[in-house]
């Protein structure tokens, strides 16, 4: 398994769903970083990057074996998640003068694209060498509520310092597509402390703050003077211990941020995440408009993990590069509407390094 985890079983990942042939597979590279995807969700199962000892560290949860990933339905581990990521309210949406009702799957709302969303389908694999691994999914007409056939591509790619994804996809008919992937990091190593220790950093002036089914009400509020003022490097726990009504929202941040500059077509630096403790910096970089930051908040100790240690409370922290939650009912977000000819297209990296004063 090389560096991916050495405690990863390539045989726990390796059945047949309906028929389809589902694996996992190892991308390295010279430089120390090793990832571990399966095809089922298309979702990364393992990311190791050396810490300031120059010793491999896993800096993603997730789990064991295929089955134990198959009946969590919950926590999303570094799935792929589309047709629509985060929540859309009501579990509906207006286009071309039709209301489509889509899987209500979030007390009232529609999440992660519904319930049987990308994160729970078999794709189909393609390894084109030693780094690089893509994954294709065709998304029928009608499929969880959505119009139009979506096919959709995403490559995972280790270059030298960074895991790079790619994200394509085209339709048949206008639809609203929205993808990204749902990776919980903790750079101290999977299985560990808690990330409230981490130092983050955000480019971004405002959030877009939710009611309590934590979908976005539509205004778009300052970060300044809030517990989501990341514009300068911050203790995660400080931002944590305050007191604020969007924290009690949501047991803490699940918060999509507007990142400066909107949408871009070359990706930018957006986020940087680092643990005292390994001396692991982690820099993100996208084109997506949005960050939903979520600090495990319904992590209980009662999963166990790879590395046979449980994911207690706050034992990861997402950083999903995204269109902003519930964007078809809020003409004033950037827009995710897809029409056929069109190309949607996305790029992210998780670039890595070390603090050397660590």
């Amino acid at each position: 398994m090389g560096h991916a985890n050495d405690a990863l079983k390539r045989d726990r990942f390796q059945s047949r769903i309906d028929g389809r042939a589902v694996d996992l597979y190892v991308l390295d590279n010279q430089r120390g970083l090793s990832a571990a995807i399966t095809n089922y969700g298309a979702r990364l199962v393992a990311l190791s990057a050396p810490d300031a000892r120059g010793d491999p560290v896993d800096v993603v949860l997730g789990h064991p074996s295929l089955g134990a990933t198959i009946a969590d339905r919950s926590t999303y581990f570094g799935a792929t998640v589309g047709r629509y990521a985060n929540r859309i309210a009501g579990a509906r949406f207006e286009l071309g003068g039709r209301v489509y009702r889509l899987a209500v799957n979030d007390g009232l709302n529609s999440l992660h694209g519904g319930k049987t969303g990308f994160d729970a389908r078999v794709w189909s694999a393609n390894r084109t060498d030693a780094a690089t691994v893509a994954l294709h999914l065709h998304s029928a007409d009608g499929e969880e509520g959505y119009p139009g056939a979506l096919d959709v591509r995403v490559t995972y790619a280790l270059s030298d310092d960074a895991l790079q994804i790619d994200y394509e996809a085209t339709a048949t008919a206008d639809t609203v597509v929205s993808l990204t992937n749902h990776a919980y990091f903790n750079l101290s190593g999977e299985g560990s402390s808690s990330i409230a220790e981490h130092v983050l950093s955000i480019d971004a002036e405002h959030t877009t703050p939710v009611d309590a089914t934590l979908v976005p009400t539509g205004a778009l509020a300052p970060v300044a003077g809030t517990p989501f003022d990341f514009r300068r490097p911050t203790r995660i726990a400080d931002a944590l211990d305050r007191s604020h009504l969007q924290l009690t929202f949501a047991g803490g941040i699940d918060h999509n941020f507007a990142l400066r500059g909107g949408s871009t077509s070359a990706a930018r630096h957006v986020a940087t995440l680092a643990s005292p403790q390994s001396g692991i910096v982690m820099h993100v970089l996208t084109t997506e408009p949005g960050l939903q930051v979520y600090t495990g908040n319904f992590l209980d100790g009662s999963i166990v993990g790879k590395s046979g240690r449980r994911y207690e409370h706050r034992g990861g922290l997402c950083l999903e590069t995204q269109h902003f939650p519930d964007s078809p009912n809020q003409l004033q977000f950037p827009s995710t509407l897809l029409r056929p000819g069109e190309v949607f297209g996305s790029h992210t990296a998780y670039r890595f390094g070390i603090d050397r004063a660590q």
